[in-house]
């Protein structure tokens, strides 16, 4: 979109006086904890820019008036065909972005140029412990040092000016059960990682690493241990562990870890001395799996802990009993805020559950939760204690009923970043509209390897049915959603195609920026959100963009490419926003910038051309369970895949008994990250899982040619 040349002419002073604003800071040693607490306009120096996380910048050169002239200053293709989900940061005029597969990347931020690459060569192999895709979020930095940490569960040091390595810790428990793929932070000089894994046999923790030797500080364990054993944990937090120990019920929860994880939100409050952050779903879902009974802490919840030491300050419950993998690992952000009349010191967190809730930092007091999409898990919140009223028919475990959540599994807001504007007062909450079907499954047992989630994923897997296809694309969307924190209410709402779009940026040029599943960058007024600007990405964008300034100019960068967990999971649904591919690429803009991407390769089309079934009916349900609690979170709900792993109903393999099992059985494609099944499959389970995939996909080829 255009703007008049008067209007443009009308912020010409503006844009004089924002360009001292956006000046480069000149040469500095090293990130300290000054700039971290005082973040320079021109930099961005943390996942979230501030400790606040707000995701807000000052910098204004880029703005309402002159956004439509914003065109490609460079861009840089990334070494890997996965989902990217970092956002980079910018430090001395350097440029630091970490890929799928935990990469490392610097390039000079303002003329692209690559100086170093880091490669931790993760096995190939932990993707069979990785729940959504191989993906990083990015980096830290601190001193001369640039921190990642890797998809196998290593926490490592580079240095800034060569990419060289200085140490290397593992920091998981065990590296059979965890993953990490959340962004370290520092906080008071240290560096805090937690780890991911709630749907295998993990218990989770937030911890504490000294930078320069990577020698551990301080943990925290969200989910308490064996009682026999003194709950696993040593003074300062025997108390907390204690108290979460009680709502667990009789059942043995540590067996199988508990879940939990803190797999991204980390915040530090430098007015209260506490981090905040979230913790992950309670492990099983599925409560009758293992007996789970009671609220389960501190899983789904917001907990505060001392910065220093790691002592337990405070915590609130967002989803007691979490039985839909509604994780409270978003992203949250602090700000001080009109309410009722009075300025709070506030945590604002829209988790998974579809609520937006504000709690004061200090105390961890529930100040208001409000639903700002459909809901249906629960039919009321508490207004002072915050406690929700759980729906009964949503305890499908109790009803032996199949239950259709909204929000689904993926969560209302799942991991995107969201962004809070001090000058508009929103919050910017990426939002996705999409459903999911829960099913207990009968008779479950723990395995050695794949989800413990205790459903049955078969019973509720999506059919071969149009009627029942379309109406799920149909309800399945996306919006861009901007939060009036002080009235509680919606300032305006973007429909977007389908689900799992970006995160987002706010700055003080009253823009928003947003990349969309369907491979769209876009600009929107913070205030009204009116569309200005859109840059065609040529793949779909999961990730945040950023903005820093050199030399007087602004710059807006964002990661590109499509994956993540709506790609290789949702089967038909994976591609609602339209049929995408992953481009991997980070894309640097400017004002009055003309570059050009290359002309997109073209888009594979494969028939579906199946051997005939020749298994018997009751051998086809047991693969498609098997399939279902195996196969799905890599090939995709009903063996249907998204684009980034393989599509079984088309591979060859399925032609061959001998073939299958040599991958299922054998772990023949190991180093591609198929690793053997044989702890928990035998030879007939994977001629069950053929003759399911070579049914399902003659179901699928004759629904195709309707």
């Amino acid at each position: 979109m255009r703007v008049s040349f008067v209007r443009k002419l009308a912020m010409a002073s503006v844009l004089a006086l924002s360009a001292g604003a956006v000046a480069q800071s000149g040469a500095m040693a090293g990130v300290t904890e000054a700039m971290l607490l005082n973040v320079p306009a021109g930099e961005w120096l943390s996942y979230g820019r501030d400790y606040a996380e707000q995701r807000y910048s000052p910098l204004k050169q880029v703005n309402e008036y002159n956004v439509d002239q914003l065109g490609l200053a460079w861009y840089a293709d990334m070494d890997t065909a996965r989902g990217q989900e970092a956002t980079p940061l910018v430090h001395d005029g350097v440029l630091y972005v970490s890929t799928a597969w935990s990469m490392v990347k610097a390039y000079d931020a303002k003329t692209g140029k690559p100086l170093w690459s880091y490669d931790p060569k993760v096995p190939r192999e932990t993707l069979v412990r990785t729940c959504c895709d191989a993906v990083n979020r990015g980096v830290a930095l601190y001193g001369d040092k640039v921190f990642v940490a890797a998809l196998d569960g290593r926490l490592l040091a580079l240095d800034q000016k060569t990419g060289k390595l200085i140490w290397e810790k593992v920091t998981v428990p065990n590296q059979t059960d965890y993953t990490i793929t959340g962004a370290p932070r520092i906080v008071k000089g240290r560096v805090l990682i937690g780890a991911a894994g709630s749907e295998y046999k993990a218990r989770g923790y937030l911890s504490a690493y000294d930078p320069e030797t990577g020698k551990e500080v301080w943990r925290f364990n969200t989910v308490p241990g064996n009682p026999a054993k003194g709950f696993g944990v040593e003074g300062l937090n025997k108390a907390a562990h204690e108290a979460a120990a009680k709502t667990w019920g009789k059942t043995k929860w540590w067996t199988l870890g508990g879940g939990g994880t803190v797999w991204d939100s980390i915040t530090y409050d430098p007015e209260t001395n506490l981090v905040l952050f979230g913790t992950g779903n309670a492990e099983p879902w599925n409560p009758a799996a293992n007996g789970r009974e009671g609220d389960s802490l501190y899983t789904s919840s917001i907990v505060a802990v001392n910065a220093d030491t790691g002592q337990y300050a405070w915590h609130f419950q967002e989803t007691p009993e979490d039985r839909w993998d509604f994780d409270s690992d978003q992203q949250i952000t602090i700000a001080d805020v009109m309410i009722g009349g009075e300025k709070r010191h506030v945590a604002m967190h829209a988790p998974k559950n579809g609520h937006v809730y504000v709690l004061d930092v200090k105390t961890g007091k529930f100040l208001s939760a409000t639903p700002w999409v459909p809901v249906n898990w629960a039919t009321a919140i508490d207004p002072v204690t915050g406690r929700p009223t759980i729906n009964p028919e949503a305890q499908y475990e109790k009803t032996g009923k199949p239950f259709v959540s909204l929000p689904g599994a993926v969560g209302a807001h799942s991991w995107q970043p969201q962004s809070y504007s001090p000058k508009t007062g929103y919050l910017y909450i990426p939002t996705n509209l999409a459903a999911f079907p829960y099913m207990a499954a009968a008779g479950w047992k723990p395995t050695d390897i794949g989800f413990q989630t205790g459903l049955d994923g078969y019973a509720v897997a999506m059919p071969a049915d149009a009627k029942v296809q379309e109406g799920a694309k149909a309800a399945t969307t996306g919006q861009l959603v901007a939060w009036d924190v002080a009235n509680r209410k919606p300032a305006w709402k973007v429909d977007l195609i389908g689900p799992s779009n970006g995160g987002v940026l706010s700055t003080a040029g009253n823009l928003v920026f947003q990349g969309t599943a369907a491979g769209e960058f876009v600009a929107y007024t913070a205030n009204k959100g009116e569309k200005l600007w859109s840059f065609p990405a040529q793949t779909g964008i999961i990730a945040a963009p950023m903005t820093y300034a050199i030399d007087g100019e602004q710059y807006v960068a964002i990661m590109v490419g499509w994956g993540g967990v709506w790609d290789i999971a949702t089967g038909v649904l994976a591609n609602k926003a339209g049929t995408t591919r992953n481009i991997s690429r980070l894309l640097v803009f400017k004002l009055g910038a003309k570059g050009q991407l290359p002309e997109a390769p073209p888009m594979n089309q494969m028939v579906l051309d199946p051997p005939p079934f020749t298994g018997t009916q009751a051998q086809a349900t047991r693969g498609g369970q098997l399939y279902g609690r195996y196969c799905s979170v890599c090939h995709g709900d009903a063996a249907v895949s998204g684009g980034l792993n393989p599509d079984l109903r088309h591979s060859a393999i399925i032609n061959s008994a001998d073939a299958l099992k040599a991958v299922v059985i054998g772990g023949q494609l190991h180093e591609l990250g198929m690793v053997s099944f044989k702890s928990a499959l035998k030879p007939a389970d994977a001629e069950a899982i053929r003759m399911y995939l070579i049914k399902r996909a003659n179901e699928d080829k004759a629904l195709a040619s309707r």
